[in-house]
């Protein structure tokens, strides 16, 4: 009998020149690999379908894509940069997906996600952050963000590097003892790729670092109290076909998922 693939709900990315959801490939293959079924999930801020969301699939993986807005960042008393220099939005905006696809600062996308990532940590159900993911579960559970790395922490780190992105940037350096280093053992430090113009600032309660690069800037995270809540600043969907330690971050999170779906099994 075959062993059932857990089911992977991945949150859209919008491009609003088009006014159409889309999906990087590499995030899907990525997850195809590692033996999930990687779905993209509606964008909308309904709650019985965000509920119906958490309860049918296995676990969740939040996309790159644009800043996060001034509503998530004013519930935890951050000033919002975009609005306190520029009414348009246009000063510190700018899509840390990877590609330009039209993003600009996505409410929409906010409001799902904030309230997706309540639901499914309210379920116990495997997480994995990337980009944008890193920094919206950072700021939804309580923390803060560098709003904009040149001018607020400028260093010699080329955290907004040109394409292509299956090269490396930078390297990080992995914090001991955490999960992140004792799956890439023997190593102190692994090369990434890199994106990004706003980071994790002051960490969330709970949360706990797993890497940083050479000017402090927070590069991964986890949250130990949950059964799998990993999160990355760099982009390993475009890397893992080059790069097996990227690849074995999806490998790591569908066995998670994996194994809660088969402890859920066993519950029934």
């Amino acid at each position: 009998m075959s062993v059932r693939k857990p089911v992977i709900g991945i949150t859209p990315l919008m491009d609003y020149a088009r006014d159409s959801l889309w999906m990087l490939p590499g995030y899907m293959d990525a997850l195809l690999r590692a033996g999930g079924i990687p779905v993209m999930l509606p964008l909308t801020d309904d709650d019985a379908v965000i509920k119906q969301c958490a309860d049918r699939c296995d676990a969740f993986l939040f996309t790159g894509g644009p800043d996060i807005g001034p509503v998530l960042l004013n519930n935890n008393g951050q000033v919002d940069r975009n609005a306190e220099n520029n009414d348009d939005k246009s000063t510190f905006v700018q899509s840390d997906s990877g590609v330009g696809r039209n993003e600009a600062l996505s409410p929409e996308r906010d409001r799902m996600e904030a309230a997706l990532l309540s639901n499914v940590m309210q379920r116990d159900k495997p997480i994995l952050g990337i980009c944008r993911g890193i920094q919206l579960i950072n700021v939804v559970l309580g923390g803060t963000l560098w709003q904009d790395l040149p001018s607020e922490h400028p260093s010699n780190v080329e955290h907004h590097m040109t394409p292509p992105y299956d090269q490396f940037g930078h390297d990080v350096i992995l914090m001991p003892g955490t999960p992140l280093a004792q799956l890439f053992a023997g190593k102190t430090t692994i090369a990434v790729n890199s994106y990004h113009h706003q980071a994790v600032r002051e960490l969330a309660p709970g949360l706990e670092v797993m890497a940083v690069a050479a000017d402090g800037v927070i590069e991964s995270l986890w949250r130990p109290a949950s059964r799998f809540l990993w999160a990355v600043q760099w982009h390993p969907e475009f890397l893992y076909r080059v790069d097996s330690r990227s690849q074995a971050i999806f490998n790591t999170f569908v066995s998670a998922a994996r194994d809660a779906t088969e402890l859920s099994k066993m519950k029934e």
